[in-house]
C-alpha cells in the first residue's frame, strides 16, 4: 500500500509539472504573436503627403509623362520626376507661378498653341502636332511632361500620334484616348489620329520603348 501511494503521488506531481510546462509554452506563443503582429497603419512623412500629381497624370513611356494643367499644389510631385522639359499645348501664356517653378528647376518650356475648340468646330493643325512630336522624340528633352488644360483632347491627340509612330493598332490607340477623355471623347479627335501621316517622322530615332500593341 505504501508503494502504491508513493506511485500515485509521483504521477500527480508529474502531471502537475507537465501542465505547468504546457501553460508556459502557451504563454510564450501568445507573447510572441503579440510582439510580431502589428496592425497599426504605416506612418507617412509630411513630404509624402504633399506629393499630389496633376489631373489625369500618367506615364506614357520611358521618360515621357502626360497630365492636365499643373498648379502649385503639384510642384513638389513634379520635382520627383526630374523633368528637363514641358510640352505645353495651349495658346494662352504660361502662368507666372509656373514659369518661376520652371526657372528654379531648370526646366525648358516648349509651347505649341492649339486652340481648344469644341465639336463640330475642332481644328487640330497637323503641322503643329508634327513639330510637337519632333520635340517629344528628342531624348535630350527627356524626362518630359506633355499637358494641355485637362490632359484629354490635345494631349490625347499628341500621344495618339506618338502611338502611331510606335506602330500601335488603331483600336489600342483609341482605347487609351478614351480612357483619359472618358465621356468627353471626340470622334473628330479619333478621326484626326487615324488620318495623321507619320511618314515624314519615321526617320527620327526613337531610343525609348516602341513595342507594338
Amino acid at each position: 500500500m505504501k508503494d502504491d501511494t508513493a506511485t500515485t503521488t509521483e504521477l500527480i506531481q508529474n502531471q502537475h509539472q507537465k501542465g505547468n510546462q504546457e501553460m508556459c509554452r502557451a504563454t510564450e506563443v501568445v507573447s510572441t504573436v503579440d510582439r510580431v503582429v502589428d496592425m497599426s497603419s504605416p506612418v507617412m512623412s509630411q513630404d509624402e503627403l504633399n506629393l499630389i500629381p496633376p489631373l489625369n497624370f500618367a506615364m506614357v513611356d520611358n521618360g515621357i509623362f502626360r497630365s492636365g494643367f499643373p498648379d502649385s499644389a503639384n510642384f513638389s510631385f513634379l520635382q520627383t520626376l526630374r523633368l528637363r522639359s514641358i510640352i505645353y499645348l495651349c495658346p494662352e501664356p504660361y502662368p507666372e507661378a509656373n514659369n518661376e517653378f520652371l526657372k528654379s528647376n531648370g526646366i525648358k518650356l516648349f509651347q505649341f498653341g492649339i486652340e481648344g475648340y469644341k465639336e463640330p468646330f475642332v481644328n487640330i493643325p497637323q503641322d503643329t502636332i508634327r513639330e510637337a512630336l519632333k520635340t517629344l522624340l528628342d531624348v535630350r528633352n527627356h524626362p518630359v511632361l506633355i499637358h494641355c488644360k485637362r490632359g484629354k483632347h490635345r494631349t490625347g491627340c499628341l500621344v495618339g500620334c506618338l502611338r502611331k509612330l510606335q506602330r500601335w493598332c488603331l483600336s489600342s490607340i483609341f482605347d487609351e484616348y478614351q480612357r483619359f477623355a472618358a465621356a468627353k471623347a471626340r470622334v473628330s479627335d479619333q478621326r484626326f489620329m487615324e488620318l495623321f501621316d507619320v511618314s515624314s517622322l519615321k526617320h527620327l530615332p526613337m531610343s525609348f520603348s516602341c513595342l507594338k500593341r
